[in-house]
């Protein structure tokens, strides 16, 4: 979901797209963008220069993922208290 928000702005290398998303593993987010490759929302370009260049694109239905991941976004915005006390509830239950 991040990445995908990430790159609606546009193109982005992959440490560009690594330290907007922030806190994610290098190989998490191999994993992530070859899932989204595969599923058809991103587009991985190779540029022949030295070194070599990468960078990753929203393809259209990439784009049209946007608007379901910003409300998602959002509602995870308005809720972030709601899940805090749910996570404090269940740890102290299960303590």
């Amino acid at each position: 979901v991040l990445v995908v928000g990430k790159l609606g702005d546009g193109p982005l290398r992959f440490n560009e797209l690594r330290s907007a998303v922030g806190g994610i593993s290098q190989k998490m987010l191999t994993t992530t963008l070859r899932g989204l490759e595969r599923d058809g929302f991103v587009t991985r370009t190779v540029f022949p220069t030295i070194p070599p260049r990468v960078d990753y694109e929203l393809t259209d239905l990439g784009y049209e993922l946007l608007v379901p991941v910003g409300a998602l976004g959002e509602w995870a915005r308005k809720n972030t208290e709601r899940v805090k006390a749910a996570r404090a509830k269940f740890d102290g239950i299960h303590a």
